[in-house]
């Protein structure tokens, strides 16, 4: 699968690939910044690397929470920056009309996980040509997303990805049922664990969602012992002061320590 997306580097090593940037484009440095130290990491490292970056956040619980500097602009910015440093880039998308827009600045097109059931999006999507990453929804079960599966394949596309991000648990927080992995990966798609959104603790009072980022290194952990395809995590160089899942992100100076550990799992199964 990874050979199919454009400028992915290393696509033959033995290594998890990972996805990995800002939850939202939310200026026009720090995403710059992010980019080019993870890209520098993973190429010492020989992973394969997808940076990963919304230009818009369509779900936020409040009306008042930050959800972008506009779509254009973002979107150019994660062109430029798959341009600059020669990587895959990868967005999401809401409504089948994105579909096709986002797909001329992207590599890859992710499903969200509240519209991991959306039929006309997830064909739209498909018939982009593009890798699309769908995101398991927190209400569905590993078994359901074969059907998810099976809308791409019969809109004609092949190139897809599952990716576990939690399940909810009661009201605010949610937990990993690592026995997803292998059922997802019975569809024959590459599967990715999803290492900080499934330590969010959604539906604060507030308005505002909660996290356990000091739990990263142990989801991140036990998922390449499952065996996980990739891990997908977003990280920040202040995450105290992100605009979107400050509360769930991983500092990006504990990244390379934290891919390094991982490495050496994945190299003893």
């Amino acid at each position: 699968m990874l050979k199919n997306i454009h400028r992915i580097s290393f696509p033959e090593s033995n290594n998890f690939f990972l996805i990995a940037g800002p939850c939202i484009i939310e200026n026009e440095d720090i995403p710059f910044e992010i980019a080019e130290k993870i890209n520098k990491i993973s190429r010492e490292l020989e992973i394969p690397y997808i940076f990963k970056a919304s230009y818009k956040k369509a779900n936020r619980s409040r009306l008042d929470s930050f959800t972008g500097i506009g779509d254009k602009k973002a979107l150019d910015i994660i062109k430029e920056i798959g341009n600059k440093y020669k990587i895959p880039t990868l967005t999401d998308i809401h409504t089948e009309t994105e579909a096709g827009i986002v797909s001329e600045y992207v590599d890859v097109l992710q499903i969200p996980a509240f519209l991991c059931r959306q039929t006309e999006l997830l064909v739209a999507a498909a018939k982009t040509g593009k890798t699309i990453n769908i995101k398991k929804g927190q209400f569905s079960s590993a078994d359901s997303m074969k059907f998810a599966v099976e809308k791409i394949r019969l809109s004609g596309n092949d190139n897809i990805m599952l990716t576990e991000r939690g399940t909810t648990f009661g009201y605010n927080d949610l937990v990993v049922d690592y026995r997803n992995i292998p059922v997802m990966q019975k569809n024959n798609v590459a599967v990715v664990l999803d290492c900080t959104h499934s330590l969010q603790q959604p539906n604060q009072p507030e308005g505002i969602t909660g996290g356990k980022p000091e739990l990263i290194e142990t989801i991140a952990k036990a998922g390449i012992a499952v065996g996980v395809d990739g891990i997908f995590l977003e990280t920040h160089p202040k995450p105290s002061i992100a605009k979107s899942d400050g509360a769930n992100m991983l500092h990006l100076d504990n990244l390379e320590d934290l891919l390094i550990k991982l490495m050496k799992i994945r190299k003893a199964l």
